[in-house]
């Protein structure tokens, strides 16, 4: 399988709110905007590099629940067109082109 660029979009409702700000700079990069709402922390960000978007969404969840694991994850990973949601592991559903 050849590397992809994706685009993520995501909601995170987390106890430690900063603890996962900096989490996510780390695992994703300058390129990540990440806003407080009154749910949670609202991620947005581009040009992350992988294989699969399951894959991707394992390795950030899992950053994630080692600052607390009572976090909940609504994330959407887009590339080429198409788009994969994820509700923590979980794979909702793809769709597009």
């Amino acid at each position: 399988m050849s590397l992809r660029t994706f685009a993520l979009s995501a909601t995170i409702v987390t106890a430690d709110p900063s603890g996962v700000r900096a989490t996510l700079s780390d695992a994703l990069g300058r390129g990540v905007v990440v806003r407080a709402d009154g749910q949670g922390l609202t991620v947005e960000a581009s040009g992350i590099v992988g294989v699969l978007a399951r894959e991707l969404n394992r390795r950030l969840f899992s950053a994630v629940l080692k600052v607390g694991d009572a976090a909940r994850m609504h994330a959407e990973w887009t590339t080429d067109g198409i788009s994969e949601r994820f509700r923590g592991y979980v794979y909702l559903k793809g769709q597009g082109r």
